[in-house]
């Protein structure tokens, strides 16, 4: 009897990985990867774990699959990667440089309540930088930020909203207002 125990039990290891793979699923697969994380973003899952590992991807280097995973949270709605996905397209990494792009996504963080996005795109107003300068609407932002306890945006409004009190090592020609 023990024999034939041993015997099923044995055969029942043996087959595990055959029929985990036959029904479709993987026997103990890497949970803890960012290979595993950019299979999730090709099949459309954004998790919080997913998202923040977008910021691993870029610091790595890979830029591109930093803009896959952020671009799917972003889209799906967290703003921490809508911020991400700015500093990207602001900084040219993994596709050229485009202040546009990158005003947009802290125009979208911003309608949706963050303070940073808020903070963002305000700089981004006060600036002209990815689109028209409009200093009205720059404040405004600003000031929800603070409101909000966002220090950045607190120093920015005391200082009148000069930006170069929060990025006082920033190019200045690459924050000249365009056209």
């Amino acid at each position: 009897m023990k024999a034939l125990f041993h015997t099923g039990l044995g055969l029942l290891c043996a087959l595990t990985p055959a029929l985990a793979e036959e029904a479709g699923g993987e026997l103990n697969p890497p949970e803890m990867s960012l290979e595993r994380v950019l299979r999730d973003t090709e099949r459309g899952e954004a998790s919080m774990m997913n998202c923040a590992s977008g910021y691993f991807l870029t610091k790595s280097g890979d830029h591109s699959g930093a803009r896959e995973v952020f671009g799917l949270c972003a889209e799906k709605g967290w703003t921490g990667a809508m911020t991400w996905m700015s500093a990207l397209e602001d900084n040219g990494l993994g596709a050229p440089e485009d202040p546009a792009k990158a005003a947009e996504w802290d125009r979208r963080a911003a309608e949706a309540g963050d303070p940073i996005g808020q903070f963002n795109h305000g700089l981004d107003l006060l600036r002209g930088r990815g689109g028209p300068r409009d200093i009205a609407a720059g404040r405004a932002l600003v000031d929800s930020a603070a409101q909000a306890g966002l220090a950045q945006a607190q120093q920015l409004r005391d200082a009148g909203y000069d930006w170069r009190a929060v990025t006082p090592d920033a190019d200045e020609a690459r924050y000249l207002p365009q056209g």
